[in-house]
């Protein structure tokens, strides 16, 4: 099975169930996904065959993509698909007994279809992936990403650019 979920806006853009995911596989999924909502900066991954293959390396450098591997062994480097993967195990994946491949994939998009469209996310402000997708603006990213950051804020404000302030000057002598 295959999970892609979006950082930024916290969707579940595909889940995809088949018996054998190849790179060609995973590439054909990663085309269909920038036709319907563009192109990513980075996708980053584990360092699965699948991800590793010359077919995922050739897609990447046609399609201008940066991949970035977490290093092996340590999954926390991608904690947010990790627990999304998690969740997916512990709600979906272990409490079913698929019968078949469609069984599978019909679970997958229920399952999918409510986790995007009714489960809110504290971190988008109680809205669900769906909601805060609709209302994402690329150009305010930047401020979201900042909202909420474990990073200090600054010390000052930047220094104005123009005419230096004679009065400001460190003086010596």
């Amino acid at each position: 099975m295959l999970a892609i979920v979006d950082d930024c806006t916290r969707e579940n853009l595909a889940l995809v169930a088949d018996t054998s995911l190849s790179g060609v596989r995973v590439a054909r999924e990663l085309d269909r996904l920038i036709t319907e909502r563009g192109r990513p900066k980075m996708i980053v991954s584990d360092n699965g065959s699948e991800f590793t293959s010359n077919a995922i390396l050739a897609w990447a450098d046609q399609a201008h993509v940066e991949w970035h591997y977490i290093a092996p062994g340590k999954p926390m480097q991608n904690g947010f698909i990790e627990s999304f993967n998690g969740r997916l195990r512990d709600e979906l994946l272990n409490e079913m007994l698929f019968s078949s491949l469609s069984h599978a994939r019909a679970g997958l998009a229920i399952w999918r279809a409510d986790y995007n469209g009714s489960r809110p996310h504290s971190q988008l402000g109680w809205q669900t992936p769906a909601e805060f997708a609709s209302t994402f603006n690329p150009r305010r990213a930047l401020a979201l990403r900042n909202l909420k950051s474990s990073a200090p804020s600054p010390a000052s404000s930047p220094a104005h650019q123009g005419k230096p302030n004679p009065g400001n000057e460190l003086r010596t002598g």
